[in-house]
């Protein structure tokens, strides 16, 4: 009989199915580029098939399955470790079905033949699993990569060891719990490629990640490999290409003085050095930066949706494409940023990182350890030489970040954009060229710092502890944010979203209605960090409840009387379990985004007295300390018989819907939209979440870039904009508010107009978009405003030619 494609135990990259069942997600990635004729680099894949095989043949399946069925419920770490380390061992020490290996040799050394000339070559052998549960946020990084493996025998040893990490000890009792123990039915494939000697690495953007435009593609490069981009290492060139033109528009060079290429003497990647000259000169030519500008468009159109790519160049200047992946976020500034090296009148510019303007002392700290032996005060600006996430408590508090080294897509520039602070980074010789002390201003969105020649203007502003932010980028003539510039009047609300208490003094002057949504994981994970269980079994609840109350308390008493809609916690179980002592209450759940969380936690026996710690810190909010302006919503409701017995259970806690009290729901799954009637019974309103419902409604996981990339996740499906009609019309029906406060409106002007004119009350977005937001609603308006006029004229016109009749 014919082998088939899917039967067979190797298969090169130009002849692999577009079947994950066979070559796995990762794989899956690869092939379609090589389908597309997108230059990646070459390789083949060993099948799911060859796994299968390799425990029947080794007799393995059924001592895998034996020892898992062995261990107990509540086994020890130590026991689990040990049969772990049991079964990767006989995985690894087995030998490979002679047919199998053959393939893989063959492959092997024709694969390196074809490109290298000899029959060994450096390759990365990389594991790329079927199975979601396994893959998911909850076990990332539990599957293995070895990369530079030379010879035929250590790829078949690297090909075991990409098996074997299937049965860590993790996934060993994830399976156990969840009776997973036929392990058969597990798919794990593996990919070799080709390891590329990288002249040049990079990351391009078809959109500018900052604010959005779509006629430009941004490309960062450096020497060597790419990861010291993403570590920040390295502060990468900048090119920016006009899509129509496929012109370089816009350069930024930096100093390049190092770079991570591979060490043929150790047979690792290691840092090396780069000479004065090269270190100054572009990592990439005009012409490369324009292919590659290229391709990205090509994947862009094929992807239907911008795409950012990390690529390399090898030292004979052809170009490699590595990874894809969906662009899922921008900020939405309303200039572009500028990024040109430059020192002149104490001015300094660098990559626009983060949008906002701030005015703050200048904390120079150059690395962890200064920092806690310096300290840093509120509103400082931190000025240092690139981030990691030892520095994030520190940059929580501070008015912007500036660092030396690094790019748009460094921890820094992440973790700003984040937090909502304005952030520079890849200014070259800032720490140098300014003082402990110095008042900066600090523009995120063009990249630039200026040091303040009169700070006794500012004094006022540091001193007490005033932060200049501008999300819209307009200043008054003296310099100063005047928000009531932008405070258009409009009949639908525009309130705000809200993670982080103290980032609400950043956002007081912003021209919004109230918070729409305030999360309290934040509170729960910074301010509390036990796991609410674990504080009742040691008796300090009212730790629980003192802190967030206090949270709570901080952004309403700032705001009042305008409302703040407290959203119930909502974390996942894989979430609560990072919690201090949340490993003894939390279990193992296959999909915890679709688990236990939101209205089926809070009445279930096991978690109902921790969520009675909530009501309490929300009614000590009200009651104790008067602020009659916070609301509350519950997230993930589901069924009505559930959200009757979380009203029940608020009600016992002396929680009622009242004239100054009101109690809403989030809008995230279908059946609220099918029976909005019957939900309506028990809430004073709703507040649609736009990215469950959109997860729910299309059956899409939200996080799964393979989905996103070929446009599942849209909430401007039309199924997804049919059920936000449905909850709008229904709630007016029942004359209950409706709000939303999604992600689609703070990127999508055309939702916010759907929304406005199905009739809704309120739209709550981030901060950066609340200026935006409001000048579209208010545009909208009135258009509607006069195309009602215009009607009336209409009908008008046509009554008074029928009187002529």
């Amino acid at each position: 009989m014919e082998e088939t494609a899917t039967q067979k135990y190797v298969i090169s990259l130009e002849e692999a199915p577009e079947d994950i069942n066979v070559v796995g997600g990762k794989a899956l990635g690869i092939i379609r580029l090589v389908k597309n004729k997108i230059p990646t680099t070459p390789g083949f894949i060993v099948s799911t098939s060859a796994f299968s095989e390799f425990l029947r043949q080794s007799g393995l399946g059924r001592v895998i399955e034996d020892a898992i069925e062995t261990l107990e419920e509540k086994a020890s770490q130590d026991r689990v470790d040990k049969i772990s380390r049991n079964i990767i061992e006989k995985i690894e020490s087995a030998e490979m079905p002679r047919e199998i290996a053959e393939d893989v040799v063959n492959a092997y050394r024709d694969l390196c033949l074809r490109v290298t000339g000899s029959e060994r070559c450096r390759v990365a052998v990389r594991s790329s699993a079927v199975a979601e549960d396994l893959s998911s946020a909850a076990f990332a990084g539990q599957h293995d990569t070895f990369l530079n493996v030379i010879g035929a025998e250590n790829v078949i040893q690297s090909i075991k060891k990409c098996w074997a990490s299937l049965f860590n000890a993790r996934a060993l009792v994830y399976r156990k719990a969840k009776g997973l123990v036929n392990v058969e039915s597990l798919l794990m494939a593996v990919i070799v490629q080709l390891m590329v000697d990288s002249r040049s690495s990079g990351v391009t953007f078809t959109v500018n990640p900052l604010d959005g435009d779509p006629d430009i593609v941004v490309i960062e490069s450096i020497w060597g490999l790419g990861e010291y981009i993403v570590r920040g290492i390295v502060t990468p060139d900048k090119l920016v290409i006009d899509k129509k033109s496929l012109k370089v528009v816009e350069k930024f060079i930096s100093k390049k003085d190092r770079e991570y290429v591979y060490d043929p003497v150790k047979g690792v990647n290691s840092e090396k050095p780069v000479d004065e000259k090269r270190a100054g000169e572009q990592s990439i030519s005009d012409q490369e930066a324009i292919e590659i500008a290229k391709v990205a468009i090509r994947l862009e159109e094929l992807l239907g949706s911008p795409v950012d790519v990390e690529w390399a160049i090898d030292s004979s200047g052809r170009l490699y494409i590595l990874q894809v992946r969906p662009v899922t976020s921008l900020n939405m500034p309303s200039q572009k940023p500028r990024g040109s090296i430059a020192k002149e009148k104490r001015v300094f510019k660098g990559l626009a990182a983060s949008p906002g303007i701030a005015i703050g002392r200048a904390k120079i700290l150059r690395d962890i350890g200064e920092a806690k032996a310096k300290g840093f005060n509120r509103g400082e600006i931190l000025v240092t030489l690139m981030t990691d996430p030892d520095w994030v408590p520190i940059m929580r508090i501070a008015s912007a970040i500036v660092t030396e080294r690094g790019g748009v897509t460094s921890h820094a520039a992440i973790t700003a954009r984040e937090l909502g602070i304005p952030a520079v980074v890849g200014v070259p010789g800032i720490l140098d060229s300014i003082k402990d002390g110095e008042i900066l201003k600090v523009d995120g969105s063009r990249g630039v710092i200026e040091v303040m020649e009169n700070p006794e203007t500012y004094r006022d502003i540091i001193e007490n502890g005033q932060v200049e932010v501008s999300l819209a980028q307009t200043t008054t003539k003296t310099g100063e944010r005047e928000w009531e510039e932008f405070y258009i009047p409009t009949a639908t609300k525009i309130y705000m979203n809200l993670g982080e208490p103290e980032a609400i003094e950043r956002y007081l002057r912003l021209p919004f209605d109230g918070i729409g949504l305030m999360r309290i994981e934040f509170v729960i994970s910074s301010w509390v960090g036990y796991h609410p269980l674990y504080l009742i079994k040691t008796e300090r609840q009212e730790f629980f409840i003192d802190r967030l109350a206090s949270g709570i308390a901080m952004v309403a008493s700032r705001i009042a009387p305008r409302p703040v809609v407290v959203r119930f916690s909502d974390f996942k179980s894989n979430e609560y379990k990072k919690l201090i002592g949340g490993e003894e209450f939390e279990p193992d759940e296959r999909n915890p985004m679709i688990g236990w969380r939101g209205a089926s936690r809070y009445i279930h026996p096991l978690y109902r007295d921790a969520f009675k710690l909530e009501l309490k810190a929300i009614k000590k909010v009200r009651d104790e300390m008067g602020l009659k302006n916070v609301w509350v919503m519950i997230p993930m409701v589901r069924t009505v018989w559930e959200a009757e017995r979380v009203i029940e259970l608020m009600a016992e806690e002396g929680l009622k819907s009242s004239r100054d009290f009101k109690i809403w729901a989030m809008a995230e799954v279908p059946s609220i939209a099918l029976m909005i009637d019957e939900f309506s019974k028990y809430f004073d309103g709703f507040s649609i979440g736009s990215n469950d419902l959109t997860q729910m409604i299309l059956g899409i996981d939200r996080d799964s870039d393979l989905l996103s990339s070929m446009g599942y996740f849209d909430e401007r499906d039309e199924a997804v904009l049919k059920a936000m009609s449905m909850i709008i019309r229904g709630a007016k029906r029942n004359g209950r508010t409706v709000s939303i406060c999604g992600q689609a409106p703070s990127y999508y002007p055309e939702i916010v107009e759907f929304l406005v004119r199905e009739g809704i009350d309120s739209i709550s977005v981030n901060p950066d978009a609340v200026i935006s937001t409001r000048r579209i609603v208010a545009g909208i308006e009135r258009k509607i405003l006069l195309e009602s006029l215009s009607n009336i004229r209409s009908r008008g016109k046509s009554i008074k030619n029928k009187g002529f009749e």
